[in-house]
C-alpha cells in the first residue's frame, strides 16, 4: 500500500481534481444530463423509453468487476483515464442522431441515441473502479466530508452554468441539428477530462493476492449488520430518486407542455437546489456527522415530492403558477435527493474500512445501479401501462409518486437505526442548524482551520471563547497542544466556557495537569472543577502540594468545587502554613464554596495575620459571608466600605435599623395584636427592639457584650450552633473587632437574621 499523501502533495492532487471535475461535470450535462431525455422526448420516445434511457444510466455499476480486474493488471488511474476518455468518443453515434432524424429515419435516431448512451455508460461503468479509491485518497484527513461536499458544489454549479447554457440554445424547439453541438462541446471536455485524471496520484490498491468473488463481497457486507441496513436504505433512496429526478423531466413536458428551453431552464433551478444543499453540508457536515443530514436531506426530498400529488389540475393551464410550481419542484427534489446521493457517500465511507474500500465500493454501485435501473424502468414501464388504460398522464404521475412517497417513509424508518459514527442525533442536529450561535462557532471553527496566521489563530480562539459551542471541541483539545503558549491557553479558555466536557477532553486536561506545571495546568485544574470531573480529585489533591503556586491554588477550588469534604482539613493546614499571599487567597475562596461552618474559626485566625497581603482579609470576609449565605447582599456593603472607610459606622447602623424597620412594618401599629400573647412573639419583639442598641454599642464604644448575648438567644433551629458560638466571641475579641470588615460583616448578619424571622412569623 503506498504511503499517504503529503500535505502538498494532497493540496496539489486537490487542485487537479478539482479542474478535472470542472470538465467532467461540463462533459456529463452536454452529453448525458437532462439533454438526452429532452433530446428522446424531441423524436417522440414513449414513457418506456424515456425509463429504459434512464435505467442505461444505472448499467455502469454492473461493469464494476470488469474495472476491478483491468485495475489489478494495469493502473487504476490508468483504467480511469482510458475509460473516461473512450465514453466521451463513443458518443459520436449520439452526435449522428439528429442527422438520422433531419434524413427521415427516426426508429435510427432513437436507435443511435439508446446504444450510444448505453455503450457510454458501459466504458464509463468500468472506469468507475477507478472513482472511489482516488476520491478516498483525496477526501483523507479529518475534513473528509468537506471535500467531498466540495466536489459536489462544483458540479452543482457546473450543472447550472450547463443548464443556462443549454436553455439558451435549446430556446423554443430550435433545429434538432443544434442537439449535436452540444453533444460535440460535451464530447470535447469529457475528453479533457479523461486526459487530466491521469495526472492524479495513483491511491492504495488491494493486497497482492486478494481475490474476492462478487458473491463472497455480498455474504461479507451482509454479514454485518449496519452495512446490511445501509444497503437495504440505500436501494431505496437510489430508486425514489432515480426515478423522480428522471421523470419530473417527462412531468414538465408531457403534464404542463413546457418547451425544451424552459424545461433546459428549470434544471437550472435544480441546479441552484443541488448547490445549496451541497453548500449547507460541506458547511456541517465535519461538524454535526453524516446520519442527520442523510435523515435531514431525505425528509426533504419526501416532503417536495407531496405537492405533486395535491397539484389542482385546473392550475396546470395557468402559466405563472405551472412555471413557479415547477421551478419550486426542480430545487427542492434536487435539494433533498440529491444531497441524499452525496451524504450516503460520504456516510458509507466513514462505515467502511479503508482496505475494504474497492470490494465494498462495487458493493456500494451495485446497489446503486440495481435501484436506479430497475426503478426507472419499472417506472416508464407503468406510466405506459396506466395510460393504456386511458389514465391521463396528470392522474398517472401522481399515482407514481404516492407510491415513492410510501418508499421514502419506509427509507426514513430505517434511517433511525443507522449507525450515528460519532454524529450528533438528529434532533441535536436541526438544533445547531437553527441556532445562530453554532452557526457563527462552525464559521469560525472553519477559519481556524483555513488560517495559517498564529496571532489570527489567537483572534479566533478568543472569539470562540464568546461563543461556547460543543462542537468546537475537537478543534479547540488540537490547539491546546500548540507550540504557542498563547493558543494553548486562549484554547482552554474556549474549552472552560463550554457547558459539558466529553471524554477526550477529560482526559486531555488530566494530561495537562501532569505535564504542563507553570504554563497551562492552572488552567485545566480550574476547568475539571467546574466541569465536575470527579475522577480528577485523587491527581488535584496531590497537586495542592504543587512549587507551581497558581496550579495548587487552583487545585485547591476545584477540590471545593467537586465537594471533597474530606479534604478539607489538609486545605485548612495549607492556607495557615503557606507564607504565598496568592495561594493563600485561593485556598479562603475554597473555603466559602465549601460552605461549611467549622472553617469559619480558621478564618477568623487568618484575619488575626500582622500586616496582611493586599485583599487577604477582603477575601477572608467574603469567605465568611457565603458561608453565612449573604454574600450577595454583603458584598455591596463591602464596596461601600472600601471606597470611604469613614462610613463603616454608618453602614452598621443603617442595618441595624433597616432590619427594625422591616419589622416593625410587618408588626407594628396594631398588625401583631393577635400574637400579644404568645411567648415567642414577645421574644422576637424584644430581640428585635435590642438589635439597635446592641449595634449602637458595638460601633461607638467597641462594645460587644450585648451583640454577643443577642447572637446566642437566636433559636437552634434558626442559626447553626458553631456559627452562634464564634461569632458571638468574636464580637469580644479586641483583636478581631478591630477589623472593622469582620465588624460590619457580623451586623449585617445580624440584621439579616432579624429579617428571616420576621418573615418566618408572618408565615406561621
Amino acid at each position: 500500500m503506498s504511503a499517504a499523501l503529503s500535505p502538498y502533495r494532497l493540496g496539489k492532487a486537490r487542485e487537479l481534481y478539482n479542474v478535472f471535475n470542472v470538465f467532467n461535470a461540463l462533459s456529463w450535462n452536454f452529453l448525458v444530463g437532462s439533454i438526452v431525455t429532452l433530446f428522446a422526448l424531441r423524436l417522440g420516445a414513449s414513457s418506456t423509453y424515456i425509463g429504459l434511457l434512464s435505467a442505461v444510466l444505472y448499467v455502469s455499476f454492473f461493469f464494476l468487476p470488469l474495472g476491478k480486474v483491468l485495475a489489478r493488471r494495469f493502473s487504476i488511474v490508468g483504467v480511469f483515464s482510458f475509460t473516461w476518455t473512450f465514453r466521451a468518443i463513443v458518443m459520436a453515434l449520439v452526435a449522428a442522431a439528429p442527422f438520422a432524424e433531419m434524413a427521415g429515419n427516426r426508429d435510427l435516431a432513437l436507435t443511435l441515441l439508446l446504444w450510444g448512451v448505453f455503450l457510454f455508460h458501459v466504458i464509463r461503468g468500468i472506469g468507475m473502479i477507478g472513482n472511489n479509491p482516488v476520491l478516498s485518497e483525496l477526501a483523507a484527513g479529518p475534513d473528509r466530508g468537506s471535500y467531498m461536499t466540495q466536489i459536489q458544489i462544483i458540479n452543482s454549479a457546473i450543472g447550472m452554468f450547463a443548464g443556462f447554457v443549454i436553455a439558451m440554445i435549446l430556446g423554443r424547439e430550435p433545429p434538432i441539428y443544434f442537439y449535436s453541438i452540444i453533444l460535440t462541446v460535451g464530447m470535447g471536455c469529457g475528453i479533457f477530462s479523461g486526459v487530466l485524471i491521469k495526472k492524479v496520484p495513483e491511491p492504495p490498491g488491494e493486497e497482492q493476492g486478494e481475490k474476492v468473488k462478487l458473491s463472497g463481497m455480498l455474504r461479507e457486507t451482509l454479514a454485518k449488520p449496519a452495512l446490511r441496513q445501509f444497503i437495504l436504505i440505500l436501494f431505496i433512496i437510489a430508486l425514489v430518486s432515480g426515478v423522480s429526478r428522471a421523470f419530473i423531466v417527462v412531468y414538465a413536458r408531457e403534464v404542463f407542455g413546457q418547451t425544451d428551453g424552459m424545461v433546459s431552464l428549470y434544471t437550472v433551478f435544480g441546479g441552484l437546489g443541488n448547490l445549496m444543499i451541497g453548500l449547507l453540508i460541506k458547511f456541517l457536515v465535519d461538524r454535526i456527522g453524516a446520519k442527520p443530514i442523510f435523515i435531514i436531506c431525505v425528509m426533504i426530498g419526501l416532503f417536495s415530492m407531496i405537492p405533486i400529488v395535491f397539484f389542482p389540475f385546473g392550475a396546470v393551464e395557468n402559466i405563472s403558477t405551472a412555471i413557479l410550481f415547477l421551478a419550486f419542484l426542480f430545487f427542492v427534489l434536487n435539494f433533498g435527493f440529491l444531497g441524499a446521493e452525496g451524504i450516503a457517500q460520504t456516510y458509507f465511507m466513514g462505515l467502511v474500512p479503508p482496505n475494504m474500500m474497492l470490494n465494498m465500493g462495487i458493493i456500494y454501485f451495485f446497489v446503486f445501479g440495481i435501484a436506479g435501473a430497475g426503478g426507472s424502468f419499472l417506472a416508464g414501464l407503468f406510466l405506459d401501462t396506466l395510460g393504456g388504460f386511458n389514465i391521463s398522464a396528470f392522474v398517472s404521475f401522481k399515482i407514481l409518486f404516492v407510491i415513492l412517497i410510501a418508499l421514502t417513509v419506509f427509507a426514513l424508518f430505517l434511517q433511525q437505526k443507522l449507525t450515528p459514527l460519532g454524529a450528533l442525533p438528529v434532533m441535536g442536529a436541526l438544533g445547531v442548524m437553527f441556532s445562530a450561535r453554532e452557526l457563527r462557532a462552525i464559521s469560525i471553527l472553519d477559519r481556524l482551520n483555513k488560517t495559517r496566521n498564529s496571532s489570527e489563530e489567537e483572534q479566533l480562539l478568543s472569539a470562540l471563547h464568546s461563543t461556547p459551542s460543543k462542537l468546537a471541541i475537537k478543534g479547540l483539545l488540537e490547539r491546546a497542544r500548540s507550540p504557542r503558549l498563547a493558543i494553548r491557553i486562549e484554547s482552554l479558555r474556549a474549552i472552560e466556557v463550554l457547558e459539558t466536557l466529553n471524554e477526550d477532553a477529560e482526559k486531555a486536561l488530566l494530561d495537562d495537569l501532569i505535564n504542563n506545571p507553570y504554563t497551562t495546568a492552572y488552567i485545566s485544574a480550574r476547568i475539571l472543577g467546574n466541569h465536575g470531573c470527579f475522577s480528577a480529585i485523587p491527581l488535584l489533591r496531590e497537586l495542592t502540594a504543587s512549587h507551581d503556586y497558581m496550579l495548587a491554588g487552583e487545585a485547591v477550588i476545584a477540590l471545593a468545587r467537586l465537594g471533597d469534604s474530606t479534604f478539607r482539613p489538609h486545605i485548612e493546614k495549607i492556607i495557615l502554613k503557606t507564607q504565598n499571599p496568592r495561594l493563600r487567597i485561593m485556598g479562603v475562596q475554597a473555603f466559602g464554596i465549601y460552605g461549611s461552618p467549622n472553617s469559619i474559626s480558621v478564618l477568623m485566625d487568618i484575619l488575626k495575620i500582622s500586616n496582611p497581603p493586599p485583599y487577604l482579609r477582603d477575601e477572608v470576609t467574603l469567605a465568611m459571608a457565603a458561608i453565612l449565605d449573604v454574600q450577595n447582599q454583603f458584598y455591596p456593603i463591602l464596596v461601600r466600605f472600601r471606597k470611604d472607610q469613614s462610613l463603616a459606622p454608618a453602614l452598621a447602623m443603617d442595618e441595624a435599623e433597616a432590619a427594625y424597620e422591616f419589622y416593625s412594618s410587618a408588626f407594628g401599629r396594631g398588625k401583631g395584636r393577635g400574637r400579644k400573647k404568645d411567648p415567642a412573639f414577645a421574644f422576637y419583639t424584644r430581640q428585635a427592639k435590642a438589635l439597635t442598641g446592641a449595634v449602637t454599642a458595638l460601633v461607638r464604644e467597641n462594645k460587644g457584650a450585648q451583640l454577643s448575648r443577642w447572637i446566642l438567644e437566636i433559636p437552634s433551629d434558626r442559626a447553626h450552633t458553631i456559627v452562634q458560638i464564634v461569632l458571638a466571641e468574636a464580637v469580644l475579641d479586641d483583636e478581631l473587632i478591630a477589623v472593622t470588615r469582620l465588624k460590619l460583616l457580623i451586623i449585617h448578619w445580624a440584621a439579616h437574621e432579624l429579617r428571616l424571622w420576621t418573615k418566618k412569623i408572618k408565615q406561621s
